[in-house]
C-alpha cells in the first residue's frame, strides 16, 4: 500500500454539521473583523530587498525591465509584489482552515479560455504561486488589487469600497451556495461565457455587454493559428519565429549571447520528456506534431526574468500549427510561509494545483525539468500559449463595471477553493451577516496605502542607482 493509499484509508469524513461547528468555532479564535486591520511589523523586511533576492535566480539581462514594468504604477508594481505581500500576510490573522490557493490571485489573473470541448470559460489563469494554503490570503490579494486598480482608475473611495465589498460578498454568497452542494456538483461547477453574459445582463449596462461581448469575440481568434500569422515568418524555405529583442530572442540567438539558457537539443528533449505527464490520448495528439522552432518570450510583470520559452510545432502542414509555451516554475513565494510544496518538481506542483483549481484545463498542460548550457536544471510547465484567450480590459473600465467584474472575480475564486477546501466549513466561517466583506473592504484600504509605499521605495530605488530598470519595453 502506498503512503497516498494509507493515508486516504485513515482520512476523517466528519458530517456536514461538524464541519459547519468547526467553521462557527475558528470564528472564536480569529473573529472576521481582525482580517480588517493591516499595520507593517516593526521588523517589516524591506520590500526592494525582497525583490533583490528573487532577482537573484533570473535572467539578469531581464531583471531591468521587471522593474521597469513594476515602476510603471502602484498597480503595475503589486502585479510583481507577490513575494511582497505573502511575507505581509503571513503576520495577518487566519481562520485556520485551507484550501488549495492561487497565491497571486489579484483582478489581472483572471480571464476566458477554451476548455477541451471548446466551450469558453472564464477562471483563474495564472497558477506560478499555487500551494495549499489560507483561503483568505487569496481574498485579501484579489481584494488588494481592486482597491489599487481603482485608486489607478480615479475612481472615489467609496465607489471603490463597493468594489471591493462587491467581490467579497460574491465570494461569501458562493461559498455558501457551494456548501449546500453534493460533491460532484461541485467538481462539476464552472462558469461558461454564457453564464457570464447572463451576469452581466442582471447587473451590467448594454455598453459593459456590448464590451464584454467584443472581448469573446476577440479570445476566439485568439489561437495557434493567429500567434503563427503573428509570431513567424518563413526563413529559407522554414518558418521561424520572428525576432523582437528583448521581448522575443530566437533561440539560436539566446545560446550565442548567453550561459543561462537552454539549448535547442534541451528544449526538444523537453517537449519529448514532458509528453510523459500527459494523458495517453493527449500524448499521441502530441506526438503528431513535428518541432520547428523555439525563442525566449519575456511575459507579463512578475515573471519577468524567469525562463519562458514559445515553442512552434507543426502538424500535417504548414496550415497545421501549434505553440506551446514552456514556462520556468520556481518555489512559489509561499512556501517559506506555510510550509514546502510536496512536490519535488516546481512545475508539478503548478499543474498539480492549476487542475485542482480550474474547472477545466489546457489539454497539453503538462510539467518537465531541463538542463540549460550552463548546466543548472530547472523546472517548467508547459501549456498551449494561446487557445482563445482573453482578459478584461481593466485599463478602461468604469466603476460600475469594476463592481460586476469583482463579483465575477469572487465568485471565480470561490468555486476554486470550494474543490479543495472544507466548503462548509469555510462557509460557516464567513457567516450570512456583510463582517467579513467589510473587513476585507477595510484592509483593502490599508494594503493599498502599504502598496503606495513600497512602489515608492522602488522609484527611489531607481533613482539612487541602487536598481536599474529599463521602461517602456
Amino acid at each position: 500500500m502506498t503512503t497516498d493509499q494509507a493515508s486516504a484509508t485513515k482520512r476523517a469524513h466528519p458530517s456536514a454539521q461538524e464541519r459547519a461547528a468547526r467553521g462557527k468555532a475558528a470564528r472564536n479564535e480569529t473573529p472576521r473583523s481582525s482580517h480588517g486591520r493591516w499595520v507593517p511589523a516593526a521588523n517589516r523586511p524591506d520590500p526592494v530587498s525582497l525583490l533583490e533576492e528573487q532577482a537573484a535566480s533570473r535572467l539578469p539581462d531581464l531583471v531591468p525591465i521587471r522593474y521597469g514594468r513594476m515602476m510603471v504604477s502602484p498597480f503595475t508594481f503589486y502585479r510583481g509584489a507577490a513575494l511582497i505581500m505573502a511575507s505581509d500576510l503571513a503576520a495577518t490573522p487566519r481562520s485556520g482552515l485551507t484550501a488549495q490557493i492561487c497565491g497571486d490571485a489579484h483582478l489581472s489573473n483572471f480571464g476566458v479560455f477554451a476548455s477541451p470541448e471548446r466551450q469558453l470559460m472564464f477562471d483563474i489563469n495564472d497558477f506560478d504561486e499555487t500551494l495549499p494554503g489560507p483561503w483568505e490570503w487569496d481574498v485579501k490579494r484579489l481584494a488588494a488589487s481592486l482597491e489599487i486598480a481603482g485608486r489607478d482608475r480615479g475612481f472615489a473611495p467609496a465607489d471603490r469600497r463597493a468594489i471591493v465589498a462587491a467581490g467579497a460578498n460574491e465570494y461569501r454568497a458562493r461559498m455558501h451556495q457551494a456548501a449546500r452542494m453534493r460533491n460532484l456538483d461541485v467538481w462539476y461547477a464552472h462558469i461558461e461565457i454564457e453564464q457570464l453574459l447572463e451576469l452581466i445582463k442582471d447587473r451590467g449596462t448594454s455598453k459593459q455587454r456590448a464590451k464584454t461581448k467584443a472581448t469573446i469575440a476577440k479570445a476566439r481568434t485568439r489561437d495557434s493559428m493567429q500567434a503563427f500569422a503573428k509570431l513567424t515568418h518563413e526563413v529559407d524555405g522554414r518558418r521561424r519565429i520572428i525576432a523582437d529583442p528583448p521581448l522575443i530572442t530566437p533561440i539560436e540567438d539566446v545560446v550565442a549571447s548567453s550561459t543561462g539558457g537552454t539549448g535547442e537539443e534541451e528544449l526538444r528533449g523537453l517537449i519529448r520528456s514532458y509528453r510523459r505527464t500527459l494523458e495517453t490520448d493527449r500524448r499521441v495528439l502530441l506526438e503528431g506534431f513535428e518541432y520547428l522552432h523555439a525563442a525566449r518570450k519575456v511575459v507579463g510583470v512578475g515573471s519577468v526574468g524567469t525562463r519562458a520559452w514559445i515553442l512552434l510545432l507543426q502538424g500535417r502542414d504548414a496550415g497545421d500549427p501549434l505553440f506551446l509555451q514552456a514556462k520556468e516554475a520556481q518555489e512559489s513565494v509561499l512556501e517559506r510561509f506555510v510550509g514546502k510544496s510536496r512536490y519535488s518538481s516546481c512545475g508539478q506542483r503548478v499543474v498539480a494545483g492549476q487542475r485542482l483549481m480550474q474547472a477545466a484545463s489546457d489539454i497539453f498542460l503538462g510539467w518537465q525539468s531541463a538542463t540549460g548550457t550552463d548546466g543548472q536544471s530547472r523546472d517548467f510547465y508547459v501549456r498551449q500559449l494561446r487557445d482563445w484567450k482573453g482578459s478584461a480590459d481593466i485599463d478602461n473600465m468604469a466603476a460600475n463595471g469594476m463592481e460586476v467584474y469583482a463579483r465575477i472575480c469572487g465568485a471565480t475564486l470561490a468555486r476554486a477553493h470550494a474543490r479543495s477546501g472544507d466548503r462548509i466549513a469555510i462557509a460557516s466561517y464567513l457567516g450570512t451577516s456583510d463582517t467579513f466583506d467589510r473587513a476585507i473592504a477595510d484592509f483593502a484600504t490599508a494594503y493599498a496605502d502599504q502598496n503606495e509605499r513600497d512602489h515608492q521605495a522602488l522609484v527611489d530605488a531607481v533613482g539612487s542607482g541602487r536598481l536599474i530598470a529599463q521602461t517602456g519595453v
